[in-house]
């Protein structure tokens, strides 16, 4: 195993998030256009307890920072372009049964979805390309 596909699934914030103690939770679902309930299905939650101020459900939490993490190893992969990235979750793919990416998310199957991602990145030999290399080359 290539020691950089195993750090290639946390990748940058192209998509502005936040990591860690600035990561936006509500950035997400707008982002993917989640509604509440398939937020509170997806974090196995009861609707009434989604929110996204400082008292958001650990899970609900948890899972978001998933699904970010997802969406931006695909940003990575398209060197940064949001529209591209956007127009891929939102497009049905023929390689995952003819579902777009963004309704595997709503389904709750992210977690497979970003095993298809990893493995794509590996079997291409490609890697969410890092800020500095994607600098040099608007340069």
């Amino acid at each position: 195993m290539n020691p950089m596909n195993l750090f290639a699934t946390v990748p940058e914030d192209t998509l502005g998030f936040g990591q860690g103690a600035s990561f936006v939770p509500k950035h997400v679902t707008d982002w993917l256009g989640l509604k509440k309930e398939e937020v509170a299905r997806i974090a196995a939650v009861s609707p009434k307890s989604v929110r996204y101020d400082d008292f958001i459900p650990q899970p609900v939490r948890d899972r978001l920072e998933e699904i970010a993490s997802i969406c931006n190893m695909v940003a990575g992969i398209f060197i940064g372009d949001v529209n591209k990235t956007a127009l891929w979750f939102k497009t049905k793919n023929p390689q995952l049964g003819d579902i777009s990416p963004r309704d595997m998310v709503r389904l709750g199957r992210y977690d497979r979805l970003r095993k298809f991602i990893i493995n794509a990145i590996i079997e291409n030999g490609a890697r969410p390309v890092p800020q500095a290399i994607r600098s040099n080359l608007n340069d």
